[in-house]
């Protein structure tokens, strides 16, 4: 049995679920977005070139599985509807929700996909974390994700804008997810430094 069929997340664990996804997302919107038009301008209307939330879709989907997708589309629904701007949300129309879905979904059939091909990377009962499951897992739901997300919004980008965009979305997913398992790592690591327990 994978630990993540073991485990629930529990209400703390779903709240905590939505809520690192929507800060994660408030972090990707008030501070990257703005660095990100300042020095690359014409790279992406819709993709961040580091999107953390992936890093919280495929961290969340590694610990407690299939138990993660509704806390992380409540966290999608609300972090959209509090951060993007009405001109934004005007220009997605309907595809926004079907874009949420698939999102959060990309991460889940990536790991189901590994499952399937003999290569466990849900969490699993040891100590050590196996960093290279991990990323592959997200490579594959950040290649899956920016496949559906440039046909989920093919009638808003431009036919030559295309490959771009599917670049732009592959590329902060993955990014995404590196930077805040980076980050994740550095704060567990002060935790346990001498000083932090003095």
């Amino acid at each position: 049995m994978r630990a993540a069929d073991s485990f629930s997340p529990g209400v703390g664990g779903f709240v905590m679920i939505a809520l690192t996804y929507i800060i994660c997302h408030g972090i990707t919107i008030w501070v990257i977005a703005p660095a990100q038009r300042f020095f690359l301008d014409d790279v992406s209307v819709l993709a961040s070139l580091a999107y953390l939330p992936h890093g919280v879709r495929v961290l969340s989907i590694w610990l407690v599985g299939w138990r993660a997708l509704l806390p992380l589309v409540v966290g999608a629904i609300l972090a959209n509807l509090i951060f993007t701007s009405a001109d934004i949300l005007d220009l997605m129309h309907d595809k926004m929700w079907l874009s949420l879905a698939m999102s959060v979904l990309s991460a889940y059939f990536a790991f189901e996909l590994l499952r399937a091909s003999g290569i466990s990377a849900y969490a699993g009962g040891g100590r050590r974390v196996n960093w290279r499951k991990l990323l592959l897992a997200g490579l594959l739901a950040s290649v899956f994700n920016s496949i559906s997300q440039t046909l989920i919004f093919s009638g808003i980008l431009a036919p030559s804008g295309k490959l771009t965009e599917l670049a732009s979305f592959a590329i902060g997913d993955l990014l995404g997810q590196v930077v805040l398992m980076f980050g994740l790592m550095m704060i567990f690591r002060a935790l346990r430094s001498p000083t932090a327990s003095a």
